[in-house]
């Protein structure tokens, strides 16, 4: 079966679609009430999506990450965050959350609101950033299940500006 012959599901039951829409602006702005910033929300959305390997979600996510605020470095080193010391305390926590709500190993939950806690967040925090954990995971089996391919144009302006750049993290 080729990606043309799959059913686009948000065409399909456009009420569900709008639905998971609805969700994800929910989402985001709880998240700004609790004070997640939109580029640790961008960094989450980027690592979900790479987690489940939408390409279509990452074409959308790596230029928002961008114009959020996150730098160049801290998105090509995003899969290795554990390892690479650029990441903040909040930023570790988050990515944490995030990795356990899309993974859910056993006692996920625990865990997630064990790292927030132990970075500083509120349970406000913790629970928004899950949210975001959640609703950008629909979204990737959304465009997975739909065949959507990735938009590289979207990427296009992001060349120029990083040859604009000094160094930066």
């Amino acid at each position: 079966m080729t990606t043309d012959s799959l059913p686009d599901l948000p065409r399909s039951h456009r009420a569900v679609y709008r639905g998971a829409v609805r969700m994800a602006q929910a989402a985001g702005e709880a998240a700004a009430e609790a004070g997640v910033g939109r580029d640790l929300v961008e960094l989450v959305n980027v690592r979900v999506s790479q987690i489940n390997g939408c390409a279509r979600c990452l074409s959308a996510h790596v230029p928002a990450a961008f114009e959020a605020g996150v730098g160049h470095a801290k998105l090509h080193l995003l899969p290795t965050w554990r390892e690479a010391s650029l990441f903040t305390e909040v930023e570790r926590a988050a990515l944490e959350i995030a990795e356990l709500v899309t993974r859910l190993p056993g006692a996920a939950a625990g865990a997630a609101h064990s790292a927030g806690r132990d970075a500083g967040l509120t349970d406000e925090q913790i629970t928004a950033i899950e949210w975001i954990a959640i609703s950008i995971g629909a979204f990737n089996r959304i465009s997975i299940m739909s065949g959507h391919d990735a938009l590289p144009q979207k990427f296009d302006t992001l060349g120029q500006s990083i040859s604009n750049e000094g160094d930066e993290s």
